[in-house]
């Protein structure tokens, strides 16, 4: 029965310090304010029960040795659950490892006083029940039951709780791991990828993004040739470049309809005439957010990529979407997807 508490309730632990993170996230605070922020919580918290503060050894000690009335362990386990919570949440640093064993010992006792009361001729000591409540609390947590078994002996060296311990930490397990696929090591080093991915894209330059610019004709090209390019590609915007490879502008597809509707007998014309040399262009140094104002600007699916220098070369164009998936991956939130 212990193992199925743990097993029940250790996924919606980690939930709920998910949630904190990402309600931090959402306040439009800098970092520094949310830590301060995490830590006056705990600090309040703290001035009536100072049993929260810290790793937790000192309770769970106290709680394998010592009786504890079901009033005083409610009380620190919701208080101890908060302030993990806004410490986790406000990104502070420090682990969830020793919480969990915290929250299991204190499950564990109150389950022990609850069966105890029930059967008081037929049931173990509180502090047993503490000493598996630790190990099951640990194997939903982690989905590790193994490690959880022989932590929690190494640490009693108790050989009367080993066959409860491994049954309650196998049950949490299994119980775990049908309710919640992630573990808190699991979302732990998504949250780290995510925040690599994050900084990653932070320094994206559109250089990254760049791809072959296809639809690039000399200014020499004929109405018939230009008109087989934008045949092929369906876009609005042929490039234009010199016999030295420079970029000297674009060629609008409008332009050449109205001529060709009207019969304006543009036969003879090149892409020459119907060059427009001043047409927005990204950098290859350019940022995300910069380019992605000139895309705002710019009603189209692509803008070329110019090497600015005394010669403009075309290294390419940048899509909007290639830009767009990068920028959404920068700005989502990273407990989203917790």
């Amino acid at each position: 029965m212990l193992g199925l508490l743990c097993g029940v309730l250790a996924p919606h632990f980690l939930r709920l310090l998910a949630a904190s993170r990402k309600r931090f996230s959402l306040l439009p605070l800098p970092l520094p304010i949310r830590l301060a922020l995490g830590g006056l919580i705990v600090g309040v918290i703290s001035i009536w029960w100072p049993e929260v503060w810290g790793n937790g050894y000192e309770v769970v000690n106290s709680l394998l040795h010592q009786p504890w009335t079901s009033t005083a362990l409610l009380t620190v386990l919701v208080f101890k659950i908060i302030a993990t919570a806004a410490t986790a949440g406000s990104g502070a640093v420090g682990g969830i490892f020793t919480p969990t064993l915290f929250v299991g010992a204190v499950l564990g006792c109150l389950f022990g006083i609850a069966t105890h009361t029930i059967w008081p001729h037929s049931t173990s000591a509180p502090y047993a029940y503490a000493m598996v409540g630790m190990g099951a609390f640990l194997a939903a947590a982690t989905h590790a039951p193994l490690m959880a078994i022989l932590m929690i002996f190494e640490m009693t060296l108790s050989y009367q709780a080993v066959l409860p311990l491994m049954l309650s930490c196998v049950v949490a397990y299994f119980i775990a791991r049908a309710s919640e696929q992630t573990s808190m090591y699991e979302v732990t080093l998504r949250r780290t990828r995510e925040e690599k991915e994050r900084l990653r894209l932070a320094a994206t330059q559109m250089r990254e993004l760049v791809r072959p610019a296809d639809t690039v004709v000399p200014l020499t090209a004929n109405v018939k040739e230009m008109t087989r390019v934008f045949l092929e590609y369906p876009v609005k915007y042929l490039y234009v470049i010199d016999d030295i490879g420079h970029f000297r502008g674009v060629v609008a597809l409008q332009n050449i309809t109205f001529d060709l509707l009207d019969d304006r007998g543009c036969d003879k014309k090149t892409a020459a005439d119907y060059l427009q040399p001043h047409f927005d262009a990204l950098m290859p140094d350019m940022a995300l957010g910069e380019a992605l104002q000139h895309f705002l600007a710019f009603q189209g699916e692509r803008l070329p990529v110019i090497e600015n220098n005394a010669q403009p070369l075309l290294l390419g164009v940048v899509y909007k979407t290639s830009l767009l998936n990068a920028y959404f991956r920068l700005n989502r939130s990273p407990a989203a997807d917790l």
